[in-house]
């Protein structure tokens, strides 16, 4: 029997949404005010989901305080208050769209957790305007 425990998170950060290799004008028309030079700000949600069997020992799909420490070391330290475009190496040279930092969020986590465990997340970049990612 599989079971999916959740963990909600959160973190702020600034980003700019450009491609170097793309004029001004042409970042400005797909990007819009994300493409401020000057950076903006989001206070970001995450909901990280893991599926799996139930430990008979212990009844636990995985140790919630394990998990929080996991999104603590690989997200909210890494990125919280943080410029993501200049200040975090996942992103030097790749967009940090919702889309791009969820699967980075994700393989960030995966590579800590059990391999047997299943992962979704969900990254909330405003209220209304959210992104999830489960590996495929």
């Amino acid at each position: 029997m599989k079971v999916t425990v959740s963990r909600k998170a959160h973190f702020n950060a600034a980003h700019r949404l450009y491609r170097k290799d793309w004029s001004f004008e042409k970042n400005d028309a797909t990007f819009g005010k994300c493409n401020n030079p000057n950076f903006h700000g989001h206070n970001y949600e995450l909901i990280a989901s893991v599926t799996g069997e139930i430990d008979p020992e212990t009844g636990y799909v995985i140790d919630m305080k394990v998990l929080k420490d996991i999104i603590k070391s690989e997200v909210e330290d890494a990125f919280d208050h943080k410029n993501l475009n200049i200040e975090v190496p996942e992103f030097k040279d790749l967009n940090p769209t919702a889309e791009n930092i969820v699967v980075v969020i994700y393989d960030k986590l995966k590579a800590k957790l059990n391999p047997d465990l299943d992962l979704e997340v969900t990254l909330y970049e405003t209220p209304r305007n959210f992104v999830s990612y489960n590996g495929n």
